[in-house]
């Protein structure tokens, strides 16, 4: 089938799993490191760096074969593959075998997103891109939809391994599926560009578009984003239980609805707002990432400082939705940068940042600093550990008006 809108739905039903098969070990972490015996530090390896690693270093050569072959196909065996690992997780016995089956995971899902980024630009128009990458986007609320809530109810009723098998099967079942109902779109279709276009090298592809300087703000910008969002969002769950004296089930169930719903309407808006105002005016697709850097920094300051958990409960529904409004227009800007040849290159070094920045560091620096003050501060030293770790956010913000100030520019070059 090749209805754009179909397309897109299913595209962000593989993001949903993608994304849900990383949380997962998120919501079930307090019940893992008692079980396995671990650290805040291994949980920060866990859910920061052993994923990171391999999902930041292969996205780059898999978006780089995405730009060539076909990305239908490396899609759909990226879905499978991550989907068996997050089986192979449930089976773990040790902080190592745990460790490899994430890597594992983390391997495979590099396959996800600059295909799918690929694929959506050739059927949505630069106008329409915003949008487009934002309704994609709600793959994330809804992975943390599926894995808090689902995770969470079936681990309280059946243990933390059966949550793994839960999410991983079904993953399994919709990539062979999936692989006989998508079609594989011609490049450039939308934008009038020929498919036969001469592939470029890995030199010319990063050369080209680091040349573009709005291309390397965003990228900065947008790795200084998740450096904080991952931060938050990956203890957020170990520290409403540690503070608050809240149970896995309240926790799993309040945060995948305030997260999920959140993030669903703050996503959905920040890319219609950049669609909207960006017809005007270009900067806007960088003028709505800095406001969501401004205005996430209020309810988290909240989360981290309330002594009530109902008030810490509730602020984390505006903190997800402004978080989540940055992502769709990066992702646009990021795409209409590239020429049809780099689309699925140039998501990849978007993710190089996001996730070598942000996520490889984000948790573990926040888990090291958590240790670190843990002697002197007690159960409040994730409390710190996390608000030292929303400082980067200032960065963020400086580097989306850097990319801001050169974007039109840059886009009267692109392609």
């Amino acid at each position: 089938m090749n209805n754009k809108w179909f397309v897109l739905a299913m595209l962000t039903l593989i993001y949903v799993f993608n994304f849900a098969d990383r949380q997962i070990l998120i919501i079930l972490q307090e019940s893992i490191k008692e079980d396995l015996q671990l650290s805040d530090t291994q949980l920060g390896l866990l859910t920061g760096l052993g994923f990171a690693l391999l999902y930041t270093t292969l996205g780059i050569p898999i978006a780089k074969l995405a730009d060539q072959y076909n990305r239908k196909n490396i899609l759909v065996f990226s879905l499978g593959f991550w989907s068996l690992m997050t089986v192979m997780s449930g089976r773990a016995l040790s902080f190592f075998q745990l460790l490899l089956t994430r890597i594992g995971v983390s391997a495979a899902e590099a396959g996800g997103m600059p295909p799918s980024h690929s694929i959506i630009s050739d059927y949505f128009p630069k106008e329409q891109r915003g949008t487009a990458f934002s309704i994609y986007s709600m793959g994330v609320p809804f992975g943390i939809l599926l894995g808090f809530i689902v995770a969470g109810s079936i681990a309280s009723e059946y243990g933390w391994r059966i949550a793994f098998y839960a999410l991983g099967i079904p993953g399994i079942v919709l990539s062979i599926l999936l692989y006989f109902i998508l079609k594989e779109p011609i490049r450039g279709q939308i934008d009038g560009h020929d498919d036969n276009i001469k592939d470029a090298t890995f030199k010319e592809a990063i050369g080209g578009l680091f040349a573009k300087k709005s291309f390397f703000y965003l990228c900065l910008g947008a790795g200084f984003t998740t450096f904080s969002s991952y931060s938050l969002n990956n203890f957020l769950p170990s520290f409403i239980q540690r503070a608050h004296g809240v149970d896995l089930i309240t926790v799993s169930i309040n945060l995948g609805l305030s997260i999920g719903i959140g993030g669903l309407i703050g996503a959905l808006i920040g890319g219609r707002l950049a669609d909207i105002k960006g017809a005007k005016n270009k900067k806007w697709y960088l003028y709505v990432p800095i406001l969501s850097c401004v205005f996430s920094l209020f309810p988290a300051i909240i989360i981290l400082f309330t002594g009530s958990s109902k008030i810490a409960l509730a602020a984390i529904f505006p903190f997800a939705m402004f978080n989540a409004a940055f992502t769709g227009p990066v992702y646009a800007v990021g795409q209409t940068l590239a020429n049809v040849k780099m689309r699925a290159f140039a998501t990849a070094l978007i993710l190089l940042f996001m996730n070598g920045i942000g996520l490889a560091l984000g948790p573990l620096s926040a888990g090291i600093l958590s240790d670190f003050l843990e002697p002197t501060l007690g159960n409040f030293s994730l409390r710190y550990a996390l608000t030292l770790n929303l400082l980067p956010l200032f960065l963020a913000i400086f580097f989306y008006w850097k990319s801001a100030n050169n974007y039109e520019k840059d886009l009267e070059q692109a392609h």
